[in-house]
């Protein structure tokens, strides 16, 4: 099968490609680094004649040309699976909507649930000698979403990085329905904020409790960008990765020879994840390495595939918590900031795992607008919050001012271990709110 003839049949242009949208379709914008940008500007221009499309997408790295058609929401809506800050502000908009699921279930929910996807369009890396595109860093969901879609747009990008997993990462020739040739944008980037003071001390307490040959699942975010900072500079060997998501910092502890993979009891020698994003950097590392395994995201977030792998360090970070241990990941009281994810997952994952520890770190507080200090650590959550990990689920919690596990303890415990690592500011005022919620004892040091 001669596959350069095949693409040249289906090669054509962003205008004509969009041209099979219509009124009330349901249109898949893909995940990620992986959002269309040639096509995305075609079906802004086609937009204005067209009403209640409804888009899918996830972690929006720029702004997509659609959010900015005149009276936009006339036109279409935003859902999305996991919000970025770009997709925060478009819920102000009135534009964008987040669909609440567990990350680890979007694959299944894609083959079983979802009645319709009209049409999907998004980046891929260019076609290889066999005829197949590669998804770049959003194995994610993508090839399930793909056996829904009645018709499937790609847009090759040349800068997309060809990411090898071993099932799932791409799709082949004969089930696109139209190539487009993008202009070849750089992958979008998701930089993580530098660490601050606060966040090496939390680092420091949480890298003193990984093993040699633990394997490790970071989050995006300053915390997560100094633990592995710190795990870079330090003795330890023979650590594997297993992750929702590659951020930067993986990148410079395998350069720092840290990770082998050696002693994973599945996947040995391979640093597996769902999707990617992060800086220049990253992209090179990630392409065509056989160190690194895209993954469907049921197989990376499955807890089963979490618990299977001993030593398994899982360090996310928290929005707020409160003395019964509920951690809030997801939102402001009632203002959205990003998702259920798969946090839930790995806390879950890692404390099956044997010798495993699930971290969820955050700083004791933070300031207001108004420069006002807040305690990160509550009584209750906010009305509003989401609970994104159960009071039964919560393992170690880490702030500035100490580590503090929590599993199992009953609730004077736990709201005096919690209360142990709160800024001293706000000890006293959560002592008292406590003996509000009765769950303080007068034996317990004031």
């Amino acid at each position: 099968m001669n596959y350069a003839e095949i693409y040249a049949q289906k090669l054509t242009t962003a205008e004509e490609a969009v041209k099979v949208i219509k009124t009330g379709d349901w249109v898949d914008y893909g995940w990620c680094t992986g959002h269309p940008v040639k096509l995305d500007h075609a079906l802004a221009e086609r937009m204005p004649g067209l009403e209640d499309i409804k888009v899918r997408g996830g972690i929006a790295l720029w702004r997509p040309e659609i959010f900015d058609v005149e009276n936009a929401k006339e036109h279409f809506c935003w859902n999305s699976w996991h919000m970025s800050g770009i997709e925060r502000k478009a819920i102000n908009e009135g534009i964008a909507y987040y669909a609440p699921i567990r990350y680890s279930e979007l694959p299944r929910y894609y083959r079983e649930n979802v009645e319709r996807v009209d049409v999907a369009m998004f980046q891929v890396s260019p076609m290889d000698e066999h005829g197949y595109f590669n998804f770049g860093p959003n194995a994610s969901h993508m090839a399930d979403m793909c056996s829904r879609a009645e018709v499937i747009i790609v847009e090759v990008n040349q800068n997309m990085p060809r990411c090898l997993g071993g099932f799932s990462e791409g799709i082949h020739i004969s089930k696109v329905d139209h190539i487009v040739e993008g202009d070849n944008p750089p992958i979008g980037s998701m930089a993580a904020g530098g660490a601050s003071e606060i966040d090496e001390a939390v680092a420091k307490l949480i890298v003193e409790e990984i093993p040699n040959g633990a394997c490790l699942q970071l989050g995006i975010g300053g915390m997560p960008n100094a633990v592995g900072s710190l795990i870079a500079q330090s003795d330890l060997k023979d650590l594997g990765v297993h992750t929702e998501m590659y951020v930067d910092a993986f990148v410079d502890i395998s350069r720092a020879g840290k990770i082998t993979g050696a002693r994973k009891n599945i996947d040995k020698g391979r640093q597996v994840y769902a999707f990617a994003a992060g800086t220049q950097k990253l992209y090179d590392f990630l392409n065509d390495n056989p160190a690194c395994m895209a993954a469907p995201v049921d197989y990376t977030n499955d807890i089963r595939s979490i618990s299977a792998l001993d030593q398994f360090m899982s360090i996310n970070n928290a929005v707020d918590i409160d003395l019964f241990g509920q951690v809030n990941a997801e939102s402001a009281g009632t203002k959205h900031i990003s998702g259920a994810g798969g946090q839930l997952d790995f806390v879950l994952g890692a404390y099956l795992s044997k010798g495993g520890k699930s971290f969820i770190c955050c700083s004791s507080t933070f300031k207001t607008r108004d420069g006002q200090l807040k305690s990160r650590i509550l009584p209750t959550l906010n009305p509003g919050s989401i609970v994104t990990d159960t009071r039964a689920n919560t393992h170690y919690v880490v702030t500035e001012y100490g580590k503090v596990n929590v599993k199992g303890l009953s609730t004077w415990q736990k709201a005096e271990a919690l209360i142990s690592v709160a800024h001293p500011d706000f000890r006293d005022e959560l002592i008292a709110e406590a003996e509000k919620l009765h769950i303080w004892r007068r034996s317990n040091k004031r």
